[in-house]
């Protein structure tokens, strides 16, 4: 068979001169051409061998490129002339500048603006060619050239046969391309564009285009291939009997009506595409004028025309009532009457709420609660009229849920990572590290909002919610005396959001609500509060302050407040260590609220091996505890304790049995985690008073101050343990876990990984370390050598964290993921040598709520006695309150 041969410059194919080579490909050469009679520069493609060899393929040729010829669309690249001269066949084409789309892709995908126009342009291009009966059959991103005026599209109608599918020893021997975007004309290049039905050989319309365009689109976006394989044969498998993956995963910002459009070109039959070029043209043309915004609401999206439809409506029906007050019929919107009357009812759930969300759809609440004593909070689903909750799968643990736009998904925090869960069905994902969560929000780009940690210093951050790399963005304001930033609420327009500047420093009111705008580190201040705040459509802001939650207009356009802040209720539930309020809105009408005591209330309870309660420690009647630790010689205990009266965190010292106790702390930032010295003189604490938490020492007697002793900077410090010998302490800091060499105060690293490490406990012989880390998923319990990590043996299996010895190192115990107190057997010897986990009992212990709380029970030298932090929540707490039309009250 006759080779292409190449032309030299100077060379002449009937009247046109060439000048340069423009490129090649398996389709042929093509060269830079002077038409001499014209005086016009051109395109010249010499035709392959097999085009000009076969005279049916050459006289099929020579009538559809006379067909093609007529064909005049901007898009479409003109084909003036054939011609043969001595044996050679080419075609003469309108020379266009630019770069070929193949070409841009290897810079990476394009921006979805871009995309839009491009694939509008050779939509219109395929609908003028189709209505003249011309298929195209090798769209790829090699055929469509960018120019200044917009894209072309070349070759028509080269390929006209379809390309018979090779043989299984051709397909598996076939070498993968070297890239995506420059092997162009090859078999393999092809294969990567093709339908279905062009790969099984079968007769082609022009739906056949509207696929390879679709795969061409989705490449555009994505810069990756919508088919891939090593092989032509794993190519067309793919083709044939996969999905490519959803945009929305790896492009989260395009637009979900662009998203749904690329799934409907790639569809496997052709009767469930786009039937038409032009019907394709128009939508892509209507979404990049509509925007991301519009375009998101194209999306039918479950909750969302419902949205769209109670919009038109205003009001609350309640179907039924109990006599008791309880509310148990379905809520419905009622017709155009305004709302005159505010009702309250309590919701029938066995317990209280820990925290909550309202989904999308207005009725749906997302509620963290405690069902069992001693296990991990869960979130269950609750309609709002319903009798009772469900709980969802695989959220032990969870903390401060947040809805996406679409009401499909869920995130929470939990086991120290951001995770989502699709509501519909289907495993976890984790998104990303989030040692101490504090709130998120999620808007309809697929754009996630969240604070990773409690941190000092903490700024939001963004990721994509399919996951990836956070990006912090902001700046703390010092003149203001931020902390951390945290409870990010998404207002309307998916672009900008409420959030919460923390002041760890004091208490009160001294809390900033800001509104900031993604792309930018500007922010809005707009008032100062307690807690956190949430936007309740059409125009109101509520706000937690002096006890009570307050609502104020707010324009969400101009992002301004007016007017006065008018009082809504009091008695909600407030965790002032975190700054959380525990509530959540769907506009101006529905209100849910957990009522009760100011914090979540906890009592040192001593238990014996078997469970057995033996006595209490001190009083319960306005306190929170956390982080016992008891003295060496068992005389004591140190804890720190949250009062609801001043709202602050302060180190206390108890004597044993008796409950005489002595205040450590008087700084008004929080001072919690203390770990005593080996005599029991002096006590490690950590303290937030200044940039992040450092490490405090104070005599036990309170003889000295305290003064700071950590020389690590930029992350939070919190003692977890003191060695025996008193040369060192163990501390978490930020993630990772490092030992101060005391009384030089020399830090140095000791474990440091990608998860996160807590809880670090010395052995009573100091040669080895007991932790907790999130590594494989959940908290489970390690022990390793110290104070070079040479050994690294797992102690639990199924969740596990708080890791305390026997005071003869021949016991380690745990607290299990169910709440359980766990005992495992150590033997003594150079190796660690552990016999099998054995329950004890289980307790209802106070979940800790914020990342200073590292520990909930400690336990007597000889193994028998343990004293815990037992929760008296479930006393103590009211039913979660539900309140319809609560801006009736409000505006009398």
């Amino acid at each position: 068979m006759r080779a292409v041969m190449p032309l030299i410059a100077g060379s002449k194919l009937g009247p046109y001169e060439i000048l340069s080579p423009l490129g090649a490909g398996g389709m042929g050469e093509v060269y830079r051409a002077k038409d001499t009679r014209l005086e016009r520069v051109v395109a010249i493609k010499i035709l392959p061998a097999q085009f000009s060899n076969n005279p049916l393929s050459k006289q099929r040729f020579e009538r559809e490129a006379k067909t093609i010829s007529s064909l005049n669309h901007p898009h479409i690249c003109v084909l003036y002339d054939i011609g043969n001269q001595d044996g050679t066949d080419y075609i003469v084409m309108e020379c266009v500048e630019g770069e070929t789309l193949a070409k841009r892709l290897e810079k990476g995908p394009l921006p979805a603006d871009a995309g839009l126009k491009i694939g509008a342009q050779i939509a219109e291009a395929l609908d003028k060619a189709h209505r003249s009966g011309i298929i195209h059959r090798d769209l790829k991103p090699g055929n469509i050239m960018l120019t200044p005026s917009g894209a072309k599209l070349l070759d028509f109608g080269l390929a006209k046969e379809a390309a018979a599918l090779a043989s299984l020893a051709t397909l598996t021997s076939a070498e993968p391309p070297n890239s995506p975007v420059t092997q162009q004309g090859t078999i393999v290049g092809t294969y990567q564009y093709m339908s279905p039905e062009q790969v099984e050989g079968k007769e082609l319309d022009g739906r056949s285009d509207i696929f390879s365009l679709g795969a061409v689109l989705y490449e555009m976006l994505t810069g990756k291939r919508a088919f891939e394989g090593k092989t032509q044969l794993s190519v067309a498998s793919a083709i044939l009997e996969r999905e490519p993956e959803p945009l929305s995963k790896v492009k989260p910002l395009t637009p979900p009506a662009l998203e749904r459009v690329i799934q409907r070109c790639l569809a496997k039959d052709p009767e469930e595409r786009w039937q038409t070029g032009r019907d394709l043209a128009s939508e892509l043309s209507w979404i990049a004028l509509s925007g991301s915004q519009a375009a998101a609401q194209a999306y039918e999206r479950p909750g969302q025309s419902a949205r769209k439809r109670l919009g038109s409506r205003a009001g609350w029906l309640v179907s039924g009532v109990l006599a008791a007050g309880l509310l148990t019929g379905w809520i419905a919107w009622r017709d155009s009457r305004p709302a005159v009357e505010t009702m309250y009812f309590a919701a029938p759930l066995p317990f209280a709420a820990r925290d909550m969300a309202i989904a999308p759809n207005g009725r749906t609440v997302a509620v963290v609660a405690e069902r069992e004593p001693g296990k991990k909070g869960m979130v269950w689903l609750y309609d709002v009229g319903a009798r009772e909750a469900s709980p969802l799968a695989s959220t032990e643990g969870a903390n401060f849920p947040f809805w996406s736009s679409d009401g499909k998904s869920l995130a929470f925090f939990a086991d120290g990572k951001l995770k989502r869960l699709d509501i519909g069905g289907g495993p976890v994902q984790t998104l990303a590290d989030a040692p101490t969560g504090r709130g998120g929000a999620w808007n309809s780009d697929g754009v996630i909002l969240f604070t990773p940690s409690g941190k000092l210093g903490q700024v939001l951050e963004e990721i994509p919610a399919s996951g990836g790399t956070p990006k912090p963005i902001g700046a703390l304001d010092l003149v203001r005396g931020e902390s951390s930033h945290r409870w990010p609420n998404f207002l309307p327009d998916g672009k900008h959001y409420l959030f919460m500047g923390f002041n760890v420093a004091v208490h009160g009111n001294e809390n900033s609500i800001y509104v900031g705008s993604l792309g930018s580190d500007e922010k809005k201040f707009l008032t100062s509060a307690a807690g956190n705040a949430a936007f309740a459509a059409p125009d109101s802001l509520l706000f937690y302050r002096d006890d009570t939650l307050f609502v104020q207009k707010f324009d969400p356009n101009k992002l301004t407040l007016d007017g006065v802040a008018k009082p809504v209720l009091t008695g909600l539930q407030f965790i002032p260590r975190i700054g959380r309020a525990i509530f959540s809105s769907s506009g101006e009408h529905l209100l849910v609220v957990q009522t009760g005591r100011a914090v979540s209330l906890s009592q040192l309870v001593w238990y014996d091996r078997k469970g057995k309660v033996l006595g209490t420690v001190g009083t319960a009647k306005d306190d929170a505890y956390a982080n016992v630790t008891l003295s060496p010689d068992g005389k004591s205990v140190a804890v720190d304790r949250t009062d609801s009266g001043n709202q602050n965190a302060d180190v206390w010292i108890y004597s044993l049995p008796g409950d005489s106790v002595k205040r450590m702390t008087f700084d008004p930032a929080i001072d919690a985690a203390p770990v005593w010295s080996p005599d029991g003189k002096q006590i490690v604490f950590a303290s937030g008073r200044k940039k992040a938490f450092d490490l405090f020492v104070k005599t036990t007697d309170a003889a000295e101050e305290e003064h700071v002793i950590s020389n690590d900077e930029g992350e939070d410090s919190y003692p977890n343990s003191w060695s025996r010998d008193g040369k060192f302490i163990l501390f978490m800091y930020g993630k990772e876990l490092r030992y101060l060499i005391y009384p030089d105060l020399q830090s140095h690293e000791f474990l440091k990984g990608a998860a996160t490490l807590k809880n670090g406990q010395f052995s009573p012989d100091g040669k080895r370390v007991a932790y907790a880390s999130n590594e494989s998923g959940k908290w489970e319990v390690y022990v390793t050598s110290f104070p070079e990590p040479r050994g690294k043996w797992q102690v639990s299996n199924g969740g596990g964290e708080q890791p305390r010895w026997r005071g003869d190192g021949k016991e380690l115990f745990y607290l299990a993921g169910d709440g359980k107190i766990m005992a495992m057997p150590v033997k003594e010897g150079s190796n660690f040598d552990a016999g099998a986990p054995v329950a004890l009992f289980q307790t209802n212990a106070r979940e800790p709520v914020a990342t200073s709380e590292q520990v909930v029970y400690d336990v007597t030298k000889d193994g028998q006695k343990f004293l815990i932090n037992t929760s008296v929540r479930n006393i103590e707490a009211q039913p979660m309150s539900i309140i319809l039309n609560w801006d009736a009250a409000v505006n009398k």
